[in-house]
């Protein structure tokens, strides 16, 4: 750039950082006409004539810093500045909307950006309220209700309106695609949970003979010294989070004869049935205090079950973004690939029985076909088709 006209930008600058906008605007149009055809100046030439009232200069000086940088953080903001004086809200949302998304990723910015980012904000709030007051009313027109109308659609408006956010499937491990991604699974879609908590009281008694005996149980998690831990995590290796399998890796342990009830009311259960793997019964052990930190499974084939057993006041359990409390003799089923944790508020311990059982949307074929799968890579080994 030739000297004389950086001169005429660095006189520019000086005269808008001491809001001489009529002597900033010259010395912007001298530099342009110059042949300074450089995003920074003419977005400061937008954000001058804005000041100065001029909006068909400001207009046309936005879009050509657009132009040549369409993330210039100063043209954006003359542009949705320009289209707001208009009238153009809807437009203008979309550009207050792009500049707090372009600036707030800045650690600092000059006071004059720094302003904008908050009117930008502001304006967003305005939009927002504006937005929800007409949703509101056009659906109660429509008969809509918080507590009455379908739960899906009441989620999809809080996701939307940003009380809430999406949860997706993430698997660990095997990501089957095509499979609807529920948090809680309607109670009413699994009629063989009736026997389940029917059989309550019966869990219950077998459930507190095995807990005379805590040798039982052992710490859900535990180091594995051939595998990578979580050294950080606060419940590896602890009695806080501990379980009593009944079935492990689908395999019946010496539990379950302790408790025939306990597995006789499982019989009606689609358990999922994968060698070395599944199903997985126990009961799950969460002394007072103790916090599951979010996390998610490793398969999204399967939902896990939950039958509370003892369950003490301030026991939460979260997945997604629905939180619920456990309750005696409530079985509930939902999907582990999506976040989830568990706190036991209270001061004592919680016992939930939990089993794993097949999506209900899976055929009897793809059932084969998945276990068959998994079975396949777990008995895979690597060393044997490197050394043999």
């Amino acid at each position: 750039m030739p000297a004389p006209t950086r001169a005429m930008l660095e006189a520019a600058v000086a005269a808008f950082r001491v809001a001489d906008w009529t002597g900033a605007r010259a010395r912007l149009e001298e530099a342009t006409a110059a042949g300074a055809d450089d995003a920074d100046a003419w977005a400061l030439l937008a954000a001058v004539c804005h000041r100065l009232d001029d909006a068909a200069a400001a207009d046309s000086a936005a879009d050509r810093a657009l132009v040549l940088n369409p993330r210039n953080l100063r043209g954006v903001l003359a542009k949705a500045d320009v289209l707001a004086g208009r009238g153009a809200n809807r437009e203008a949302s979309f550009y207050y909307n792009a500049f707090v998304l372009l600036g707030g990723e800045r650690p600092s910015l000059p006071p004059d950006l720094a302003e904008g980012l908050a009117r930008a904000r502001a304006a967003q709030k305005r939009v927002a309220a504006g937005m929800m007051t007409l949703i509101d009313e056009e659906l109660e027109q429509a008969g809509y209700s918080a507590g009455a109308s379908d739960r899906r659609f009441t989620h999809a408006l809080d996701i939307l309106t940003g009380r809430k956010q999406p949860y997706l499937q993430q698997p660990q491990a095997f990501y089957y695609p095509e499979l609807p991604n529920i948090q809680f699974y309607p109670r009413a879609q699994f009629p063989w949970m009736d026997a389940v908590e029917a059989a309550t009281e019966a869990m219950t008694a077998e459930l507190n003979a095995v807990l005379e005996d805590q040798a039982a149980f052992s710490p859900y998690l535990k180091t594995d010294p051939n595998l990578p831990s979580r050294p950080d995590y606060p419940l590896i290796d602890s009695m806080d989070w501990s379980s009593c399998f009944l079935s492990k890796d689908g395999r019946e342990t010496a539990n379950a004869e302790r408790c025939p009830q306990t597995m006789a009311a499982l019989s009606d259960a689609p358990l999922c049935q994968v060698k070395g793997r599944s199903p997985q019964i126990m009961f799950s052990q969460l002394k007072a205090g103790a916090h599951i930190q979010p996390h998610t499974g490793f398969v999204n084939t399967r939902l896990t079950c939950h039958l509370p057993l003892i369950v003490p006041p301030d026991c939460h359990f979260r997945v997604g973004n629905e939180t619920r409390s456990w309750v005696r003799g409530e079985c509930w089923a939902f999907d582990d690939t999506i976040e989830h944790e568990a706190k036991n508020g209270s001061d004592r311990t919680r016992v939930v029985l939990i089993f794993d059982i097949w999506r209900p949307e899976l055929s009897k074929e793809e059932r084969l076909l998945v276990a068959t799968l998994l079975e396949t890579l777990d008995a895979y080994s690597p060393q044997a088709a490197v050394w043999d």
